[in-house]
């Protein structure tokens, strides 16, 4: 497989200006996440559990923040940003139910898709924007209009236009500032 890298000129926000995504998880990446792709003009809600201590910071930022379940059913794209060892459950127990066919199902990391923790329906398209640094980091660098290079893999392309849509979010978290790194969910894993 050859080394592919994009930038910022080879993606298009437009695939995703007219997506609601949901940032499940207010933590390190989902901040990042969540207030990168606002920054960048697109609609964001965020899906955390009632009685987190982060379900506050988020309104604050001023996020429309709902239940995880309610967040999957009312968005296009739903980024997983949950801690690893949390993703397999709240998945099955709240997210998967709003999931229909021609949704995207996201991720900044590949354990849960290559050890089968999750196992997606074969109607969604199921992506991984993987930035490589610590959400403080990802948010800095994109208020300082630069980015932190990004790993994109594409575990189903249902669309058959997934790779022009994950494209555009790597290039709204910043990641095509700095470079967007194609690989796949067992190499960004193993």
């Amino acid at each position: 497989m050859s080394l592919k890298i994009y930038y910022d000129r080879d993606a298009d926000l437009a695939p995703l200006q007219d997506k609601t995504v949901a940032v499940i998880g207010y933590g390190s990446q989902g901040h990042a996440h969540a207030n990168n792709l606002r920054d960048s003009g697109i609609t964001v809600i965020i899906g955390l559990r009632k009685g987190g201590g982060s379900w506050p910071k988020a309104e604050a930022a001023g996020f429309t923040v709902l239940e995880p379940g309610a967040a999957a059913r009312a968005a296009d794209v739903v980024m997983m940003l949950v801690p690893d060892e949390l993703g397999a459950e709240l998945y099955q127990s709240e997210i998967a139910a709003g999931m229909r066919d021609g949704k995207s199902l996201a991720f900044a990391h590949g354990f849960n898709i290559h050890f089968k923790g999750i196992v997606p329906a074969p109607g969604l398209n199921v992506f991984m924007v993987a930035p490589k640094g610590p959400g403080h980091l990802v948010r800095s660098e994109f208020q300082k209009g630069r980015g932190v290079p990004c790993l994109l893999a594409i575990h189903q392309d249902k669309s058959g236009n997934a790779h022009d849509l994950f494209l555009s979010y790597a290039s709204a978290v910043g990641g095509g500032r700095a470079g967007i790194i194609e690989t796949t969910f067992k190499e960004e894993c193993e």
